[in-house]
């Protein structure tokens, strides 16, 4: 069985600047990876650069990114350098929850962000990107999905709307490339302690601990290497979906939680 080999590849990852992303990179880092990295916080994103040059990456090129602009994204993926230019694996990792509210108290403008970023951004990135892969005949597209996708919890209709939604286009688009030899996978996990519970509660630090209060969640490492290794199966082996959650998580309603 051939593996991928990973050194050299060019890998783009969305929202890299922290949690899943930020590892995401430095996981393909230790794999040889020359890496893309995109985020709105340029600060953050050339601190994981460095650390991934640390880790081994060859190379690293950061552009300043919101996946919600779609002309901001497609003139990003036109105007890069040439050496950066074919992409052969995307991490489509962008997204955010905000607020945990009943439906019919829901802040419009919380909807709006995470329709516009985990929706809408994910279409704007790979429409960018995938073309390139479909005439160069080769690339992986990875869309980080969620057990949230699968089942709705109370007071999350929209955020796991968005990644139902985000189910449905990484099987449509695993669909139409069909015929070519371009890999579509969708990472979905369930509890994952990075700074998603923060983000979501503004900045609420205790409201933000007793989401994983009782439970060992799965931390963006493990993640990071499942993404990793999907990219590095053989290239006739698709990973349609994996779906992981800490052993105290059955789904996205269902924990057991000690004490």
């Amino acid at each position: 069985m051939s593996l991928m080999s990973l050194q050299g590849k060019i890998v783009f990852i969305t929202g890299a600047s922290a949690g899943i992303g930020a590892a995401t990179a430095l996981a393909f880092a230790s794999e040889g990876a020359r890496l893309l990295l995109a985020a709105r916080r340029a600060g953050k994103l050339a601190e994981v650069a460095s650390a991934a040059l640390a880790r081994g990456a060859p190379s690293v090129h950061s552009i300043d990114m919101d996946v919600r602009d779609h002309r901001a994204v497609q003139n990003a993926i036109d105007s890069l350098p040439a050496e950066w230019a074919e992409i052969d694996v995307l991490v489509n990792n962008a997204g955010l929850s905000r607020g945990l509210d009943k439906l019919y108290m829901g802040r419009i403008e919380d909807w709006e962000e995470m329709i516009d970023t985990n929706v809408k951004g994910l279409l704007y990135v790979t429409r960018a990107v995938v073309p390139g892969m479909v005439v160069r005949g080769r690339g992986h597209v990875i869309n980080m999905g969620s057990t949230a996708g699968e089942l709705t919890y109370p007071n999350g209709a929209v955020y796991c709307a968005t990644k139902a939604a985000e189910r449905s286009i990484n099987d449509g688009l695993r669909q139409d490339v069909l015929g070519t030899p371009v890999r579509v996978t969708s990472v979905d996990p369930g509890m994952v302690e990075t700074d998603f519970s923060l983000v979501r509660f503004r900045g609420d630090r205790d409201r933000a601990a007793k989401v994983y209060k009782g439970v060992k969640p799965l931390t963006a490492d493990d993640i990071a290497e499942v993404i990793v290794w999907a990219a590095g199966r053989p290239a006739h082996v698709n990973i349609a979906r994996v779906v992981l959650t800490p052993v105290q998580q059955a789904n996205s309603l269902l924990f057991h939680r000690d004490g």
